[in-house]
């Protein structure tokens, strides 16, 4: 039995490729980038940066329990922009989500030029969890 799985979530948008949304390899978890789609229609969160990173948050919240995990799992977030004058935008929407008192995953930044589907925004998702 391979100690790799691929998982989904009918909460997250349906890929709309060849990928996997969450590859477990022992306790850790990888997502693959998360842009701001809405699981039902596949359309992209309009409303700009802030709107897109909120929901690519909820989508990621609304997923977690489907995956047996937690924020406390969190270890590693990417974010993807392409537009630094847009990160003050992002992260009042991460601050949404991760208050001052609660685990803070640690987080890299990177402009890029462009993301899928024009989005402004992407994340990928690295968690560990423990006797998985």
């Amino acid at each position: 039995m391979s100690k790799i799985e691929s998982l989904s979530s009918p909460r997250l948008p349906a890929p709309r490729f060849r990928y996997s949304p969450l590859v477990k390899a022992g306790p850790f978890y990888r997502s693959a980038g998360m842009i701001a789609l809405d699981s039902n229609s596949g359309k992209l969160e309009a409303g700009g940066a802030e709107a897109e990173a909120a929901k690519i948050l909820r989508n990621l919240r609304e997923a977690l329990p489907d995956f047996k995990l937690a924020l406390t799992d969190l270890v590693n977030v990417t974010i993807y922009t392409t537009d630094f004058a847009n990160f003050l935008a992002i992260n009042r929407a991460w601050e949404a989500v991760f208050a001052a008192d609660c685990h803070l995953p640690a987080r890299t930044s990177v402009g890029v030029s462009a993301l899928p589907l024009g989005a402004t925004v992407e994340m990928e998702f690295t968690f560990y969890r423990e006797g998985a």
